[in-house]
């Protein structure tokens, strides 16, 4: 087996486990990316995501741990064209779920879309988050984003990249707009491979039977190397088709360093996870 996987597996015996995982993980990039160059930038998803990071902030504590949460700017891995208040907003939630048991991150080092750009359409909001946002995070942080946390859906998708979307082939842009997402809203801006894969760290993170297909058809070999207090630790191959493209738009993230894949049990009960 190669000394450098495509993914590293961190498998939690029970689901309230995967905070943990998360927060040993993203806690590392931080702590390099502030020693490195002054500070942390941090994209994350909607959906489900943010509430696994509720207690990001009490496990700092228990660890007797200074998250520097000054130096963290937080923005969006993908966002629907609604305002912040709306129930779609991936910004609301993260506010709710996570930014809101959060002390010390300043309000402005947190960046939602320019609201005020709705009424010119996704392609306008999407240019704007490009230029004023990312591409000013990229210039702090030494030409690459410190850290994606991003989920994945039971159809691969992952940001608002969806399977056999025009978006997956996109090379140029760093944020890109969507009007036909097949999931409502229809109107979205999204991070796109360029900016992904060119990341720092990546951790996705699922839980759920329906995450399982993914998984299976996304690797080819999966090997526990180490088991680690509540989790165990996996080493996997990704499994590509004949044209050596990743079937799903999620295991199309392939930075240099491996995806490190926070799951449960349930997502990969029907895996066929070898020994070492």
């Amino acid at each position: 087996m190669s000394n450098k996987p495509d993914a590293i597996f961190q498998i939690a015996s029970d689901p309230s486990d995967i905070t943990k995982y998360l927060f040993l993980n993203i806690s590392s990039l931080a702590s390099s990316a502030i020693k490195d160059h002054g500070c942390f930038s941090i994209a994350l998803s909607g959906g489900s995501l943010p509430k696994f990071l509720t207690g990001l902030s009490n496990l700092y504590q228990e660890h007797t741990l200074d998250p520097q949460f000054d130096k963290w700017h937080i923005f969006l891995a993908d966002e629907r064209c609604v305002p912040s208040t709306h129930d779609d907003s991936n910004l609301k939630n993260i506010q709710e779920k996570f930014l809101n048991h959060v002390v010390g991150i300043p309000s402005d080092q947190v960046y939602g879309i320019d609201e005020s750009l709705l009424e010119k359409g996704s392609e306008a909001v999407a240019s704007s988050y490009e230029m004023n946002i990312v591409k000013k995070l990229l210039d702090s942080c030494g030409g690459r984003i410190d850290c994606a946390v991003l989920g994945f859906g039971p159809d691969g998708h992952t940001c608002s990249l969806f399977p056999n979307h025009a978006l997956l082939k996109e090379s140029s842009k760093l944020v890109a707009s969507i009007d036909d997402s097949p999931k409502p809203p229809p109107s979205r801006i999204t991070l796109t491979y360029p900016v992904l894969n060119d990341a720092r760290g990546v951790i996705f993170c699922g839980t759920g039977s329906s995450k399982g297909p993914i998984l299976k058809d996304s690797f080819a070999s999966i090997k526990k190397i180490s088991d680690e207090n509540v989790a165990y630790i996996c080493h996997a191959t990704t499994r590509c088709p004949s044209d050596e493209s990743p079937l799903y738009p999620c295991a199309r993230v392939k930075p240099e360093s491996a995806v490190v894949w926070v799951l449960d049990k349930a997502a990969t009960e029907d895996l066929d996870i070898s020994e070492e």
